[in-house]
This record gives C-alpha cells, structure tokens and sequence, in this order.
C-alpha cells in the first residue's frame, strides 16, 4: 500500500458483537487488573450520554440460551451535532442452531421515524430521537423485537486496529481513493487505512455490494487478530478504547452468558442484505426504497431466527 497524505476519517464502519466477546474471553483469563479494567470499561460503556437518549429497557433474555437480536449503530459523531448513524446493524443469534445472521440496513432507506412522525432517512432517527427511536424504527420496518445494542463511533473505535498492530485483508480488486492505494492481493491496514479501506464506494464497480464485502472482511480480520495470544498483553489498551467509543445496554452478566455462548457458535455468519430495492429522488433527498416482498422476506426470516411467535 502507498500513501502520500491522509484525508480527513468522516465515515464509520462495522462492528460484530462476537469481536467484544473475544476481548471479555481474553479478560477472563488475564487476571484480576485486567477484570477491574473491563468492569471500568463495561461500567463506561453502559451509560447513555445522548442528549436525546431516554432509557432502553434490559433485555430478560439469557443470551446462551434464548434467540436474541443486536442493533449495531455505527454513529457519526460530529462537534455540536447530535449525530448521524452511518451505520446500522441487526445481528440475530440463535444458539440451539448455533447460528447468526447479520443484516445491513441501506442509511439512506426511506422509513417512518418512530415517534417523531416522519417519514425520512432511517439514518436521522438517531439525531431525532438517539438510541431509543432508532432501536423504535427498526423493530417497525423488520417487525422483531430489538434487545440488545451497541452503538459505536467507528472513527475512536478503529484505534483498536493500531493497538492490535493492523490488520491484514485479502483485496479482491484494485482500489483507490482520494491519495490511497490499495492494490489486489494481501493488504496490511493500519486504523485509518481500515476506515478508507471500508469506506469505498464509488470507485467499487459494485457500488455498496463491494463495500459491504470489504466491511465484513475487515470484522473478521479483527476478530482473527483479536483471537491471537499476544493480544492478552494488551487488553487494558482495548479496554480503554472501547469504553471511550461504546455505548451497549448488556448487564455484565449477560456478558458472561455470552462468553459461554461464544465457543458453541458455528462463526461462518449468514450475512443478509436487500439487493432488489431501488433508489429515487424525493424533494432533491436520494432515497433507498425498500420492495416491499423483500423486505417481507427478510422479516420473516429474522422472525423464525428469534423463533418469534
């Protein structure tokens, strides 16, 4: 990779929940700093900072034995902005059949903005209403309920790549943006070479699929590096990260469930996205209009996951 200058990180990218499973897997058996260190984090983590943020209710769901869901918020976080989710997520995870499922939800999607009674980008149901009006608009479209979420500011979240000492991708195609390279072939990224990386698209022949492609190719290259003995050495560094740039609504017990649950879980995800929508112009904004039968489809699917009656 050659790079001349950086450009300015505007765009966040993917988290999977099974990455913060492998940082509590490693804690466990790093000894009692190392545990104070993740209570600290977990404690920072759970507190709901946004302006427009009531509170989210706890799921009494226990994570390694009933079929629960995430919603992961890539947030964009600007200064004296509320923010926008670049990003967003709905993870289910069913462990009888030892399966998850991961569906990226289009930010420019045309929806009903749960409890502010507008239809617009599902993207600005976080500046309306934060976490709770997000979590509020997705259980709507999807017709599931959300019980659990992380949400994210990708930009401080990507230094967990620099305090991994990078990580390494498989390029399937030549690729450049702005002053970067990324040629085809084994590709060491640093965090924000990953954040450029990920955020492709125009120069990607196949638009979002490609881009889609490359964000989960950057989780697993995390969660491969992440899952490394040398990374015990440098837990309390991740921890320090991840409660600076993370917010979740998991009690820690229900994280200790989810560390049983880890090593049963079949970690081939089954990656869900709408492909037969399609995108028009209302009043100047672009939109992603969902088919309708699609999205029927993917509901339903979600539905027999969570095994929702």
């Amino acid at each position: 990779m050659q790079k001349r200058t950086k450009p300015k990180m505007q765009t966040w990218k993917k988290v999977v929940l099974y990455l913060i499973v492998l940082f509590i897997i490693g804690a466990a058996s790093y000894g009692a700093y190392t545990y104070y260190s993740f209570q600290k984090a977990v404690e920072k983590m759970q507190k709901q900072d946004h302006p427009n943020n009531t509170e989210v209710a706890v799921s009494d769901k226990l994570p390694h034995i009933d079929p629960f869901s995430v919603l992961l918020l890539g947030i964009d976080e600007r200064e004296h902005d509320t923010g926008r989710t670049d990003t967003m997520i709905v993870v289910t995870v069913n462990p009888e059949k030892k399966s998850v499922k991961m569906l990226s939800i289009p930010r420019d999607a045309r929806v009903e903005i749960v409890g502010n009674n507008t239809v617009e980008k599902i993207n600005h149901a976080y500046a309306r209403g934060g976490i709770p009006m997000s979590i509020a608009t997705v259980e709507n479209i999807l017709n599931i309920p959300i019980d659990y979420y992380i949400a994210v500011n990708m930009e401080g979240f990507l230094q967990i790549i620099d305090v991994l000492g990078g990580v390494t991708v498989n390029n399937d195609i030549d690729l450049s943006h702005q002053q970067y390279t990324f040629p085809k072939g084994e590709v060491t990224l640093d965090g924000e070479e990953a954040l450029i990386f990920t955020r492709i698209r125009y120069e990607d022949p196949r638009g979002d699929f490609g881009r889609q492609l490359r964000q989960k190719q950057l989780i697993e290259a995390i969660a491969a590096k992440a899952a490394s003995p040398s990374t015990l050495l440098k837990l309390n560094d991740i921890f320090d990260v991840l409660g600076d740039n993370v917010q979740m609504n998991f009690p820690m017990n229900n994280l200790y469930q989810l560390q049983k649950l880890y090593s049963n879980l079949n970690k081939d995800i089954d990656q869900l996205q709408f492909e037969k929508g399609d995108g028009q112009r209302i009043d100047t904004l672009w939109y992603y209009l969902f088919d309708e039968q699609e999205l029927m489809d993917v509901s339903n699917n979600l539905q027999q996951h969570l095994a929702v009656e």
